[in-house]
């Protein structure tokens, strides 16, 4: 596995998506940045840390026999892979919040950013940016999110912790490849943060509603059980969860 260790970058994703376009490149290649000056999130939001104390990284995987319609599977994928990660570091409370950001208790830890390189309808291949909160203490103008250090109160070596989820990311890989996907759908599902609790959201026009989160249907969308108790399915645009 090649790791090329940045001090700074724009954007992790944007500078392997780059290098994968004028050179051949490994399966698993990794790009690690200390300092990410432009990182994004889902919805075109902004990823700012604190140089050299959190975990910035992307990776390339290459895929084959994946149509973009099971795009959905790879995010639920590389979601467990972070959470099974966090969970050998004994981070409290961690859930998934739909889609794919990371929580403990109620704050955000880790964000990630899947992009694809289409061949046709076919995916050839994905660049899947993690955004780890790792040692930084304070978050200016944030106050949902934390880190492994607020968490927990330990300090984390950030190689360390960067091993344990690549090797995480490439177990889970394989064992969908030989495994029912079934499985990954179901382990998410029983990761999802305030499933089975009433929740209050905001829809796509600014609306404010109430629901009970219930799951996620084949293609990844949110299955919120309504005030009236019809089962409504939304995608990422049209809902926020407010918490």
């Amino acid at each position: 596995m090649k790791i090329i260790k940045l001090d700074a970058t724009e954007s992790t994703n944007t500078f392997l998506k780059d290098l994968s376009r004028t050179d051949i490149v490994d399966d698993y290649t990794v790009v690690w940045a200390k300092h990410q000056t432009k990182g994004r999130g889902q919805m075109n939001g902004s990823w700012q840390t604190e140089p050299g104390k959190n975990l910035t990284f992307s990776v390339l995987k290459k895929i084959s026999g994946f149509q973009l319609d099971q795009h959905f599977m790879l995010n639920m994928i590389v979601s467990i892979a972070v959470f099974r990660t966090l969970a050998e570091f004994q981070i409290p409370k961690i859930k998934v919040k739909w889609p794919n950001d990371i929580m403990s208790g109620s704050k955000k830890i880790c964000g990630i950013l899947i992009e694809n390189n289409l061949v046709g309808a076919a995916l050839k291949s994905l660049v899947i940016g993690i955004g780890l909160n790792v040692n930084q203490t304070v978050f200016p103008g944030n106050p949902k999110a934390s880190s492994l250090f607020n968490q927990t109160g330990q300090m984390y070596d950030l190689e360390t912790v960067l091993q344990r989820l690549l090797q995480n990311l490439k177990l889970g890989f394989a064992q969908f490849e030989t495994g029912p996907s079934e499985d990954v759908f179901k382990e998410y599902q029983s990761l999802l943060f305030r499933k089975g609790i009433a929740s209050t959201f905001q829809s796509g026009n600014g609306k404010m509603f109430s629901g009970i989160i219930q799951g996620v249907s084949d293609d990844g969308r949110l299955r919120v059980q309504l005030e009236d108790d019809c089962l409504a399915e939304f995608d990422i645009k049209e809902i926020t969860l407010l918490y």
